[in-house]
């Protein structure tokens, strides 16, 4: 019997340009947050995935360890959201999966909107001891027709009891403003049950 025995998932190369002008370190949330804006906005045109992106950062110093961009589409693979993407290069980087060792730096995920189900358990077991979302609430689903999957109403409490600090609301009429321009075109939603080509926003469906 011959199975497949590996997979492979890269971010596109527009990612290193993108990133050129940006200092290794960052000083705060925000900042962080527009550039993570920054990449989801591209990457929708590009054809990548959908208009999501991510990033790990070192609480600390705030040295920014990876950035993730959903390359669904362009991988093939269903599980290859931006926060997915984000935490495995970040854990390649440290050379663990363990992004909250007591041996090294605490990280941070920086995300364009509340986590999707499985992202939401991709956080917890990452080891991340802060996630810094531009917004939570059904806006998301709305402007893209995006399945964000059945996400506890408390994911923040359940976050925070698990240890990792919340911080909600940077920057989110700007993570808005993305999912409208994506609405907007007639890009492939990738849900696993009724995915494809949807109505333009505002259209009858």
């Amino acid at each position: 019997m011959k199975v497949q025995t590996h997979l492979h998932a890269t971010l596109p190369d527009w990612v290193s340009s993108e990133l050129a002008d940006v200092p290794p370190e960052t000083s705060s949330d925000a900042e962080r947050m527009a550039l993570v804006h920054r990449l989801a906005a591209r990457n929708h045109v590009e054809g990548n995935g959908g208009p999501f992106a991510a990033l790990v950062a070192e609480r600390g110093t705030g040295r920014i360890v990876s950035v993730g961009v959903n390359v669904v589409l362009s991988s093939g693979l269903s599980s290859m959201h931006a926060e997915v993407t984000a935490l495995s290069l970040a854990q390649v980087a440290i050379g663990g999966w363990d992004l909250g060792a007591p041996d090294g730096p605490a990280h941070e995920l920086v995300v364009n909107w509340r986590p999707c189900a499985m992202c939401y358990g991709a956080v917890l077991w990452s080891g991340v001891t802060r996630l810094v979302v531009a917004g939570s609430g059904p806006e998301l689903e709305r402007l893209t027709g995006f399945d964000e999957g059945p996400v506890r109403e408390d994911w923040d409490a359940q976050l925070e009891a698990r240890g990792v600090e919340v911080r909600p609301d940077v920057l989110r009429e700007e993570a808005l403003a993305v999912f409208a321009d994506y609405g907007r075109t007639r890009a492939v939603v990738y849900n696993g049950r009724g995915g494809g080509a949807r109505p333009l926003l505002g259209e009858a469906s």
